[in-house]
């Protein structure tokens, strides 16, 4: 069966989803977009990613005038075209073609698309779309600040992710990155976390990083079960000699760190009760 995607309201495949070479998306990264995952046929925490969805179009005064059941019900369409009950799911909205100008213009016709592909099932009974632990490393490359650009806004200019994870070098597969004072804030594409003296440390969401709903969700699991949580500002240092370490996003979940800039840090009992715990939250909801 052919693939099929949604796009501007229609379901078609694959081959044939396209999008104009004039669109503000593609010229200028001006769109917004969310990173899904389906378990069971449903969509996770869908209102969290709608929220924020609704952030992104907000802070890029992107007046789209779709209903958030809209697009809901294209991304189940297009999850049913293609028999997926668990998958990795992308909600794009861009503002569309305009004139070739810099400027946006105010009236909007949005370029709205989901892309899907099948994942693996998740929860208790599930398996992880990771094969090996994450190997971290810290890089040049800074965060922008959040007076350039908004720090908690999902835009399709992906360019600072993308020359982090080009400085990787040997076996790394994500960057540590900092903020232009120097402490950490996140992964390229993962929020991170670590263990040290008994509670689980994260970057202070007051700094330029983008807060993960995972990350949001592991910090209330956290709490529920009577780990202490801290959030503050931190260094590489403060990553590579914890006691153990994991990176969070929708696709990931929970990943375990092996190694930070060459030292190994490795996984522990805080990093697989997070992670059986988030497990059995999915499960729960989703099957």
């Amino acid at each position: 069966m052919s693939t099929k995607y949604h796009v501007n309201g229609e379901l078609v495949p694959a081959e044939s989803a396209t999008v104009s070479v004039a669109d503000r998306g593609f010229q200028y990264g001006d769109g917004a977009f969310e990173t899904l995952r389906a378990y069971g046929g449903e969509i996770f925490e869908w209102d969290a990613h709608a929220d924020r969805l609704d952030r992104t179009c907000e802070a890029l005064s992107i007046d789209h005038g779709l209903e958030r059941e809209d697009l809901r019900e294209r991304i189940d369409e297009t999850l049913e075209a293609n028999d997926l009950a668990d998958a990795y799911v992308k909600c794009s909205i861009t503002r569309g073609v305009q004139p070739g100008k810099l400027t946006p213009q105010p009236e909007v016709d949005p370029t709205v698309v989901v892309y899907v592909k099948p994942l693996p099932r998740g929860g208790v009974d599930g398996e992880s779309v990771w094969t090996d632990p994450a190997t971290l490393q810290t890089v040049k490359t800074r965060r922008v600040p959040d007076a350039a650009i908004p720090a908690d806004a999902k835009t399709h200019n992906y360019l600072n992710g993308i020359l982090a994870r080009a400085e990787l070098i040997e076996d790394a597969d994500e960057a540590l990155v900092r903020d232009t004072d120097g402490a950490v804030v996140e992964g390229a594409a993962s929020n991170v976390f670590f263990v040290h003296d008994d509670a689980l440390h994260t970057p202070s969401a007051t700094r330029d990083l983008l807060p993960g709903i995972t990350r949001r969700i592991v910090i209330d699991l956290a709490e529920d079960a009577g780990v202490p949580v801290r959030t503050g500002t931190y260094e590489p240092s403060d990553v590579r000699e914890a006691r153990e370490a994991f990176v969070t996003n929708t696709t990931w979940e929970i990943r375990p760190v092996d190694q930070v800039d060459g030292i190994s840090v490795g996984g522990g009992a805080v990093t697989e009760l997070l992670a059986r715990l988030f497990d059995e939250r999915v499960e729960e909801l989703h099957y």
